[in-house]
Protein backbone atom coordinates (compact mmCIF):
# COMPACT_ATOMS: atom_id res chain seq x y z
CA UNK A 1 0.00 0.00 0.00
CA UNK A 2 2.77 2.44 0.86
CA UNK A 3 4.54 1.69 -2.40
CA UNK A 4 1.35 2.51 -4.29
CA UNK A 5 0.99 5.87 -2.56
CA UNK A 6 4.61 6.72 -3.28
CA UNK A 7 4.16 5.91 -6.95
CA UNK A 8 0.95 7.95 -7.17
CA UNK A 9 2.65 10.89 -5.43
CA UNK A 10 5.57 10.75 -7.80
CA UNK A 11 3.29 10.67 -10.82
CA UNK A 12 1.32 13.61 -9.45
CA UNK A 13 4.47 15.63 -8.88
CA UNK A 14 5.58 14.90 -12.41
CA UNK A 15 2.24 15.97 -13.89
CA UNK A 16 2.32 19.20 -11.89
CA UNK A 17 5.80 19.95 -13.15
CA UNK A 18 4.73 19.37 -16.74
CA UNK A 19 1.63 21.50 -16.24
CA UNK A 20 3.76 24.30 -14.83
CA UNK A 21 6.06 24.18 -17.78
CA UNK A 22 3.07 24.31 -20.10
CA UNK A 23 1.71 27.41 -18.28
CA UNK A 24 5.03 29.25 -18.48
CA UNK A 25 4.98 31.41 -21.60
CA UNK A 26 7.61 30.44 -24.07
CA UNK A 27 10.30 32.95 -24.82
CA UNK A 28 9.55 34.72 -28.10
CA UNK A 29 11.58 33.52 -31.02
CA UNK A 30 14.20 36.00 -32.11
CA UNK A 31 12.98 38.16 -34.92
CA UNK A 32 15.10 37.53 -37.98
CA UNK A 33 16.80 40.64 -39.25
CA UNK A 34 15.08 42.34 -42.10
CA UNK A 35 16.39 40.95 -45.35
CA UNK A 36 18.67 43.27 -47.18
CA UNK A 37 17.88 43.90 -50.84
CA UNK A 38 20.03 41.68 -53.03
CA UNK A 39 22.90 43.49 -54.54
CA UNK A 40 22.52 43.90 -58.29
CA UNK A 41 24.81 41.63 -60.26
CA UNK A 42 27.62 43.45 -61.92
CA UNK A 43 27.18 43.54 -65.70
CA UNK A 44 29.38 41.08 -67.55
CA UNK A 45 31.68 42.80 -69.96
CA UNK A 46 32.39 40.73 -73.09
CA UNK A 47 36.04 39.98 -73.51
CA UNK A 48 37.30 40.46 -77.03
CA UNK A 49 39.69 37.74 -78.19
CA UNK A 50 41.78 37.64 -81.35
CA UNK A 51 39.87 35.86 -84.10
CA UNK A 52 41.51 32.93 -85.84
CA UNK A 53 39.37 31.61 -88.67
CA UNK A 54 39.89 28.48 -90.74
CA UNK A 55 38.17 26.97 -93.78
CA UNK A 56 37.82 23.27 -94.49
CA UNK A 57 36.32 21.34 -97.40
CA UNK A 58 35.19 18.54 -95.12
CA UNK A 59 33.61 16.17 -97.66
CA UNK A 60 36.59 16.39 -99.98
CA UNK A 61 38.95 15.86 -97.05
CA UNK A 62 37.17 12.66 -96.02
CA UNK A 63 37.72 11.04 -99.41
CA UNK A 64 41.19 12.54 -99.82
CA UNK A 65 42.50 10.60 -96.83
CA UNK A 66 44.33 7.36 -97.52
CA UNK A 67 41.46 5.44 -95.96
CA UNK A 68 38.93 7.33 -98.08
CA UNK A 69 40.84 6.70 -101.29
CA UNK A 70 41.01 3.00 -100.52
CA UNK A 71 37.28 2.90 -99.87
CA UNK A 72 36.57 4.55 -103.24
CA UNK A 73 38.88 2.14 -105.05
CA UNK A 74 37.15 -0.84 -103.42
CA UNK A 75 33.74 0.41 -104.52
CA UNK A 76 34.98 1.08 -108.04
CA UNK A 77 36.36 -2.47 -108.25
CA UNK A 78 33.03 -3.84 -107.04
CA UNK A 79 31.10 -2.08 -109.82
CA UNK A 80 33.65 -2.51 -112.62
CA UNK A 81 31.95 -5.62 -114.11
CA UNK A 82 28.65 -3.77 -114.21
CA UNK A 83 30.31 -0.73 -115.72
CA UNK A 84 31.91 -2.85 -118.44
CA UNK A 85 28.51 -4.35 -119.22
CA UNK A 86 26.89 -0.93 -119.45
CA UNK A 87 29.72 0.41 -121.61
CA UNK A 88 29.33 -2.53 -124.01
CA UNK A 89 25.59 -1.98 -124.29
CA UNK A 90 26.12 1.73 -124.85
CA UNK A 91 28.58 1.00 -127.63
CA UNK A 92 26.09 -1.39 -129.23
CA UNK A 93 23.30 1.19 -129.15
CA UNK A 94 25.55 3.82 -130.71
CA UNK A 95 26.56 1.37 -133.43
CA UNK A 96 22.92 0.51 -134.25
CA UNK A 97 22.07 4.20 -134.51
CA UNK A 98 24.95 4.84 -136.90
CA UNK A 99 23.95 1.85 -139.01
CA UNK A 100 20.41 3.17 -139.27
CA UNK A 101 21.62 6.65 -140.21
CA UNK A 102 23.83 5.25 -142.97
CA UNK A 103 21.22 2.78 -144.23
CA UNK A 104 20.47 2.96 -147.97
CA UNK A 105 17.55 5.07 -149.07
CA UNK A 106 15.81 1.99 -150.35
CA UNK A 107 15.47 0.49 -146.88
CA UNK A 108 11.88 -0.63 -146.43
CA UNK A 109 9.65 0.99 -143.87
CA UNK A 110 9.18 -2.36 -142.12
CA UNK A 111 12.92 -2.89 -141.78
CA UNK A 112 13.41 0.68 -140.57
CA UNK A 113 10.65 0.22 -137.97
CA UNK A 114 12.23 -3.04 -136.79
CA UNK A 115 15.61 -1.39 -136.35
CA UNK A 116 14.10 1.55 -134.51
CA UNK A 117 12.28 -0.80 -132.15
CA UNK A 118 15.48 -2.71 -131.46
CA UNK A 119 17.35 0.52 -130.71
CA UNK A 120 14.56 1.75 -128.46
CA UNK A 121 14.45 -1.51 -126.48
CA UNK A 122 18.20 -1.62 -125.96
CA UNK A 123 18.35 2.07 -125.09
CA UNK A 124 15.67 1.68 -122.42
CA UNK A 125 17.56 -1.28 -120.98
CA UNK A 126 20.76 0.77 -121.02
CA UNK A 127 19.17 3.68 -119.19
CA UNK A 128 17.57 1.42 -116.59
CA UNK A 129 20.77 -0.51 -115.92
CA UNK A 130 22.82 2.69 -115.71
CA UNK A 131 20.34 4.29 -113.30
CA UNK A 132 20.21 1.20 -111.07
CA UNK A 133 24.00 0.95 -111.02
CA UNK A 134 24.32 4.65 -110.22
CA UNK A 135 21.87 4.37 -107.32
CA UNK A 136 23.62 1.33 -105.87
CA UNK A 137 27.04 2.92 -106.32
CA UNK A 138 25.98 6.12 -104.58
CA UNK A 139 24.46 4.13 -101.70
CA UNK A 140 27.73 2.27 -101.13
CA UNK A 141 29.70 5.50 -101.38
CA UNK A 142 27.33 7.19 -98.95
CA UNK A 143 27.71 4.36 -96.45
CA UNK A 144 31.49 4.52 -96.54
CA UNK A 145 31.38 8.31 -96.22
CA UNK A 146 29.23 8.11 -93.09
CA UNK A 147 31.59 5.66 -91.40
CA UNK A 148 34.75 7.58 -92.22
CA UNK A 149 33.37 11.09 -91.67
CA UNK A 150 32.78 10.42 -87.97
CA UNK A 151 36.46 9.54 -87.47
CA UNK A 152 37.77 12.43 -89.56
CA UNK A 153 35.49 14.80 -87.64
CA UNK A 154 37.14 13.80 -84.36
CA UNK A 155 40.56 14.55 -85.83
CA UNK A 156 39.32 17.91 -87.12
CA UNK A 157 37.96 18.87 -83.71
CA UNK A 158 41.29 18.11 -82.08
CA UNK A 159 43.22 19.95 -84.79
CA UNK A 160 41.30 23.22 -84.49
CA UNK A 161 41.44 23.03 -80.70
CA UNK A 162 45.19 22.41 -80.61
CA UNK A 163 45.84 25.25 -83.03
CA UNK A 164 43.67 27.82 -81.28
CA UNK A 165 41.07 28.45 -83.98
CA UNK A 166 38.04 30.44 -82.87
CA UNK A 167 35.87 29.80 -85.94
CA UNK A 168 35.76 27.01 -88.52
CA UNK A 169 33.74 27.20 -91.75
CA UNK A 170 32.88 24.21 -93.94
CA UNK A 171 33.15 25.12 -97.62
CA UNK A 172 32.44 21.65 -99.05
CA UNK A 173 29.27 22.78 -100.79
CA UNK A 174 29.31 24.97 -103.88
CA UNK A 175 26.56 26.98 -102.20
CA UNK A 176 28.92 28.08 -99.44
CA UNK A 177 28.45 31.67 -98.26
CA UNK A 178 32.21 32.25 -98.27
CA UNK A 179 32.89 34.35 -101.36
CA UNK A 180 36.62 34.77 -100.86
CA UNK A 181 39.28 33.78 -98.36
CA UNK A 182 43.03 33.78 -98.12
CA UNK A 183 44.36 30.35 -99.06
CA UNK A 184 46.43 30.26 -95.90
CA UNK A 185 43.19 29.85 -93.91
CA UNK A 186 42.35 26.56 -95.68
CA UNK A 187 43.21 23.64 -93.37
CA UNK A 188 41.81 20.86 -95.59
CA UNK A 189 45.20 19.38 -96.50
CA UNK A 190 46.43 19.79 -92.94
CA UNK A 191 43.41 17.80 -91.77
CA UNK A 192 44.09 15.04 -94.32
CA UNK A 193 47.71 14.83 -93.21
CA UNK A 194 46.76 14.76 -89.53
CA UNK A 195 44.22 11.99 -90.07
CA UNK A 196 46.58 9.90 -92.19
CA UNK A 197 49.18 10.16 -89.45
CA UNK A 198 46.78 9.16 -86.68
CA UNK A 199 45.10 6.35 -88.65
CA UNK A 200 48.30 4.74 -89.85
CA UNK A 201 46.62 3.70 -93.11
CA UNK A 202 49.07 3.69 -96.02
CA UNK A 203 48.29 5.45 -99.28
CA UNK A 204 46.57 3.18 -101.82
CA UNK A 205 48.28 2.17 -105.06
CA UNK A 206 47.42 4.33 -108.08
CA UNK A 207 44.18 3.25 -109.69
CA UNK A 208 43.50 2.89 -113.38
CA UNK A 209 41.74 5.89 -114.95
CA UNK A 210 38.75 3.74 -115.89
CA UNK A 211 36.56 4.58 -112.94
CA UNK A 212 32.79 4.65 -113.51
CA UNK A 213 31.41 8.01 -114.54
CA UNK A 214 29.43 8.01 -111.29
CA UNK A 215 32.54 7.47 -109.22
CA UNK A 216 33.00 10.98 -108.02
CA UNK A 217 34.88 10.99 -104.71
CA UNK A 218 31.95 12.52 -102.87
CA UNK A 219 28.27 11.68 -102.38
CA UNK A 220 25.95 13.05 -105.06
CA UNK A 221 22.98 13.12 -102.71
CA UNK A 222 22.44 14.87 -99.36
CA UNK A 223 24.15 13.13 -96.46
CA UNK A 224 21.81 12.85 -93.46
CA UNK A 225 24.45 11.00 -91.43
CA UNK A 226 27.10 13.53 -92.04
CA UNK A 227 28.46 14.92 -88.75
CA UNK A 228 28.31 18.62 -88.31
CA UNK A 229 31.57 20.48 -88.44
CA UNK A 230 32.71 20.47 -84.81
CA UNK A 231 32.71 23.69 -82.89
CA UNK A 232 34.97 24.71 -80.09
Amino acid sequence: MNRTLVLVSALGAGLMTVAGMAQTPAAPAPTPPASQPAAEAAPVTPQAIPAKIALVAFEQAVFATNEGQRAVQDIQAKYKPKKDQIDALSTEVDSLKKQLQSAPAGLSDAERATRLKTIDTKEKLLNRDAEDAQTAYNADLQEQYGKLAAKVSATLKKYVSDNGYTLLLDVSSQQSNVMWANQSTDVTQALVTAYNTSSGVAAPPPSAPSAPSAARPRPTTPTPAKPAVPKQ
